[in-house]
């Protein structure tokens, strides 16, 4: 006589669905309680292992991502943001904007929220099932540097070309080499139309000449860049400077 619990939990290993192997048993014995029909008790089943692979898929997307997870929009005070800024922001948060290789620039002075605001969109997106990567420029810029060294760059590009974005993060904070920014700006041309990049930059494009050194490889990565862009300009002032001063007024009362 077959053992059918003994084959359902063979058969449901040899086809790698864990949850259901789980949970057949109790799903089964509520489906009898409640008189489900044969296949609402399938749907409950399939249900669970889609929604626990959903859950461990974005739990290895975040992990992978490196996003700070503290820089989310929870803790981000959206008030301080202009109008226009925050239905850009609305609008980024739908991800759309991936699909159609869009980039994100956020340009701003220091503390101004830049990277907390496109790290709280990457986190959002995240859950939607996205694969971003955020990664400071200049880590970015000595990484790939390394894989020139080792005649590996091309293998690097393709590595970073899986990922819907990539968050580069303070691009221009410290001024490039020329051998720097002939990794950067291939990175750049490389991502042209194919995948999303999201930077931010307290340079103005009118310094990036600091960055790329001369006139026509900073007006090619500008123009690369700038093309199928969406720009948020933070004129704020810090954040970080306002907490301070709000926490010395609420110590001296």
């Amino acid at each position: 006589m077959i053992n059918v619990g003994h084959e359902l939990d063979q058969g449901l290993k040899s086809l790698h669905l864990p949850t259901m192997r789980e949970y057949y048993r109790s799903e089964a014995d509520l489906a009898r309680q409640e008189s489900l029909t044969y296949e609402q008790y399938l749907f409950e089943l399939i249900n669970h292992e889609c929604e626990i692979r959903k859950q461990k898929r974005i739990a290895r997307l975040l992990q992978e991502s490196k996003l700070p997870l503290e820089k989310n929009l929870d803790v981000f005070d959206r008030k301080r943001l202009p109008a226009k800024i925050n239905s850009l922001v609305e609008h980024l948060l739908e991800g759309s904007f991936l699909d159609r290789r869009e980039n994100v620039l956020a340009f701003g002075n220091p503390g101004s929220g830049k990277t907390h605001i496109l790290c709280a969109i990457a986190l959002e997106l995240v859950q939607q099932g996205r694969r971003i990567l955020f990664i400071p420029c200049t880590v970015l810029v000595q990484n790939l540097l390394v894989a020139k060294r080792d005649l590996a760059l091309v293998k690097a590009l393709k590595k970073l070309a899986k990922y819907d974005a990539l968050i580069i993060d303070d691009i221009g904070y410290v001024q490039q080499s020329r051998e720097e920014m002939e990794v950067l700006f291939t990175l750049l041309a490389n991502s042209y139309e194919q995948r999303s990049i999201m930077l931010t930059s307290n340079l103005p494009f009118s310094k990036w000449e600091q960055i790329f050194k001369d006139p026509m490889t900073t007006a090619a990565a500008i123009d690369r860049i700038v093309h199928h862009s969406i720009i948020l300009e933070l004129n704020l002032p810090s954040y970080r400077l306002e907490q301070s001063k709000n926490s010395r007024g609420r110590i001296t009362k």
